[in-house]
């Protein structure tokens, strides 16, 4: 019998250093917010321990803020608040674009400093995004999913609908199959951050055989990878492929298994000290802005083969 095919995409949002060799200027009066959804996931927690880590390295205060689960109006809501409080500069996960666009645009207008991280409002006046291009992380995990099925196969989602780093990873895995008309998206399943929607879909799914089988489920977000991967497992007949994403110790786990801030608070501390001339301009057009448009934080590629090499890479920098 043919092992599970189980393959995680990582992402590393808050360990790259963009700043460097800054003074240690400022002082604990200086408050900096990260505002995200689903901070009770092991991927906001790494993200979180980051953001207060370079906090106590600038000898900042450092708050995060946002539902346990996903919950836009909630993240809304903790968005306004941090406003209000008139903070140093304030790092944002975008759960819904449409929804928390005025928020973010208030914060600049009012002089807060803005960037978001992971997941994106392109449209807003934040000052620049700091996380992976999904699009091409979706088209890396696409290619796998080709190069895996042969070109032909049945393929579930698991996602979180109207999320924008979803969206865009969702994108790019159809842009390339677009090019394999042998591979087909049966379903898009929106789990709402409920593992267990994902756990009972995929159980579900499971039984169909004949044309109907479903030869790879692809989750395009943290929270239910390693639900996925276990319906699987549980499913018997192991010659599936599963994709996950990020690198929870969960999902690291179950690759292994066969089954499957720091940056932000830095940048915000240096624009807050630094500020531009005009807070609101649009870097992307401004050759002269000062900053980068995109910090792009890299994908890597995890599977049975490199997955202990990127245990131990990843546990070095806690």
């Amino acid at each position: 019998m043919k092992a599970m095919k189980v393959t995680a995409l990582a992402l590393a949002a808050a360990s790259v250093g963009l700043i460097t060799g800054c003074e240690r200027h400022s002082e604990k009066k200086e408050v900096f917010y990260l505002v995200a959804s689903n901070l009770a996931t092991p991927y906001w927690q790494t993200a979180i321990a980051g953001f207060k880590g370079a906090a106590a390295e600038y000898k900042v205060t450092a708050r995060a803020n946002g539902p346990d689960n996903r919950d836009p109006q909630a993240e809304l809501a903790e968005l306004q608040k941090a406003v209000a409080a008139k903070p140093a500069g304030i790092l944002i996960s975008v759960s819904d674009a449409a929804l928390l666009q005025p928020g973010i645009d208030a914060a600049v207008s009012s002089g807060i400093p803005v960037i978001t991280v992971d997941s994106d409002a392109p449209a807003s006046k934040r000052l620049y995004f700091i996380g992976t291009n999904n699009l091409d992380a979706g088209r890396l995990g696409a290619r796998r999913v080709v190069e895996k099925l042969g070109g032909k196969g049945n393929v579930v989602f698991f996602t979180l609908a109207g999320q924008p780093n979803t969206e865009e990873r969702l994108k790019g895995f159809k842009d390339v199959f677009a090019s394999s008309p042998g591979i087909k998206i049966v379903d898009v399943v929106d789990v709402q951050a409920d593992p267990r929607a994902a756990f009972d879909k995929t159980q579900e799914l499971m039984v169909l055989s004949g044309p109907q089988k479903i030869n790879a489920f692809i989750s395009l977000e943290s929270v239910s990878g390693k639900l996925v991967a276990d319906a699987v497992s549980r499913g018997g007949n192991k010659d599936r492929v599963v994709i996950a994403w990020d690198t929870s110790e969960d999902t690291l786990n179950a690759i292994k298994s066969g089954t499957i801030g720091y940056t932000g608070l830095k940048a915000l501390d240096e624009i807050f000290h630094n500020p531009p001339k005009q807070l609101s301009g649009n870097v992307s057009t401004d050759a002269f802005a000062g900053y980068p448009e995109f910090v792009d934080t890299g994908t890597s590629l995890v599977d049975k083969s490199n997955v202990d090499a990127y245990i131990t890479s990843a546990a070095s920098r806690k």
